[in-house]
């Protein structure tokens, strides 16, 4: 999906013009892969734009840096308040935004000491991640020949720019295939996540998905469904998931800051269930709406608003 351009985009607490957000081709981050970023979607509500759940995001960013032992130049606050700045100067009414931190121009080597730590937001306008059917009629996925990442490898519970090779392989694998995402299995065999989505299925009436240690990422809009699943009454387990659990489970549904709520209608060729939206994929996705939308009582404080 190409971009549509906005004015401005926040580079190191100053706002530049689109086309010259530029980095120098020697950055670390171009040669090593030493980026962290966030996914975040801010929505339009009557009662204005709205960012939907900022805080974590912004914590998870942090959380991400730390693990790389990179130490982001600015405070958490700073960074929202830069967010939603950027948002209310583009005139956008719901938008993407995409953080990022990275090691910048100074030096050249494995070793990045010594190379400054930039940080840049962006904010655009952007459909549905996976279709903007998808939602409702669902995707079809397949297993990937490629795995996630082994355990004190790449560390999963960060989101860094070097962990989405491994995302673009099983992405292109599955398009290759005919099929519009792929999952990936760990290093056990059992299953971990799409290229850029957590992954649930729904067994019995109960909702289960992969732990931590499959080697995910946390999810803040995974993190959101187990949430809305025990206030609904739905029972949640995390626990390993053998590939064939994917074939004969009644749902099978994807979570993502980019994806949202989005149903797999097939697996492999296998039908999931019907073929169609099941009723508790349905159910999470509607009291999902209506809480981004604000038509639904926010009762956690999910909703930043930009004002």
């Amino acid at each position: 999906m190409a971009f549509e351009k906005v004015e401005k985009i926040w580079m190191n607490g100053k706002l530049v013009n689109w086309d010259d957000a530029k980095i120098h081709i020697l950055s670390h981050v171009v040669h090593y892969g030493s980026s962290l970023f966030e996914g975040i979607r801010c929505y339009h509500t009557k009662n204005g734009p709205a960012i939907f759940r900022l805080k974590a995001h912004t914590d998870r960013l942090f959380n991400s840096c730390k693990i790389y032992r990179m130490e982001i130049p600015f405070t958490k606050e700073q960074i929202n308040k830069a967010t939603l700045d950027l948002i209310k100067i583009n005139k956008l009414d719901e938008c993407y935004i995409r953080p990022v931190v990275y090691r910048g121009y100074e030096q050249l080597g494995v070793d990045p000491t010594g190379c400054p730590v930039d940080v840049a937001i962006a904010v655009w306008r952007w459909g549905k991640y996976l279709g903007e059917d998808a939602i409702e009629n669902g995707i079809s996925a397949c297993v990937s020949s490629w795995n996630r990442m082994a355990p004190n490898t790449f560390p999963a519970m960060a989101k860094s720019g070097a962990n989405y090779m491994n995302a673009q392989l099983i992405k292109l694998e599955a398009k290759s295939h005919g099929y519009v995402e792929g999952i990936a299995l760990d290093v056990y065999g059992y299953v971990s996540e799409g290229s850029g989505e957590n992954v649930f299925i729904v067994r019995d009436g109960a909702l289960i998905t992969p732990p931590f240690g499959a080697s995910i990422l946390p999810g803040i809009i995974r993190n959101t469904v187990i949430t809305f699943a025990s206030e609904m009454g739905i029972k949640v387990k995390e626990e390993n998931i053998p590939r064939e659990a994917l074939y004969i489970a009644d749902e099978v549904f994807f979570t993502g800051s980019a994806a949202e709520i989005t149903p797999v209608n097939s697996i492999d060729g296998i039908t999931i269930g019907n073929g169609k939206r099941g009723p508790i994929t349905f159910k999470l996705q509607e009291r999902f709406f209506k809480i981004v939308s604000g038509e639904e009582e926010d009762k956690h404080h999910w909703l930043t608003y930009v004002k």
